[in-house]
């Protein structure tokens, strides 16, 4: 039951893969967290990624797309060498700030995956129909990712793991929970 980053209800131009963590070196090598499920055909010599904006969910029209020369394994990320960035001061640039790519570039998903955008906006049920709210955000989260859900005035977190969502429906925008005596009294 994996889900991957995204950024509305629709499906968005980009998504976000990663994020620049640091610099790293004196050759200009970034530190990159993965944001995505499939890392290693994002994270290859040759891919395009292209730097965001503020806002995280677009490229920043002030700068090209970047082609990926070298990668390597490094902790929980990776180290990521892009064309044109030659050293440590050049890299400083990138500090914090996401990558994304084109949504039509990314892997399909597998049976019973789905996007974080899809989820943003779906109706949340009980298994009996009763309604619990809406989602406003995922926090993607070890070991279970959350899912914040509008209450009215007030908001709950609900771990979105096989035992509590049963089902979604990306079409009718509903998602299932039968969620453990008191959670939705928290």
């Amino acid at each position: 039951m994996e889900i991957e980053p995204g950024g509305s209800s629709i499906d968005p131009p980009f998504v976000v893969v990663g994020q620049v963590s640091r610099p790293h070196g004196t050759k200009g090598e970034l530190f990159v967290w993965p944001l995505t499920d499939h890392p290693e055909t994002t994270f290859v010599p040759g891919v395009l990624l292209q730097v965001a904006d503020g806002s995280g969910n677009h490229p920043d029209p002030s700068l090209e797309p970047y082609r990926v020369t070298e990668v390597r394994p490094y902790r929980k990320g990776y180290l990521v060498t892009l064309d044109g960035v030659e050293d440590r001061g050049e890299a400083e640039a990138f500090h914090g700030r996401y990558l994304v790519r084109p949504f039509e570039e990314v892997e399909p998903l597998d049976e019973g995956e789905l996007f974080y955008h899809q989820l943003l906006g779906m109706t949340v049920v009980t298994a009996e129909g009763d309604v619990v709210g809406e989602v406003l955000e995922v926090f993607h989260l070890q070991p279970v990712d959350l899912l914040e859900v509008s209450r009215g005035d007030s908001t709950i977190l609900i771990p979105f793991q096989a035992e509590i969502v049963r089902d979604w429906d990306v079409e009718t925008r509903r998602l299932v929970i039968t969620p453990p005596e008191g959670l939705l009294d928290l």
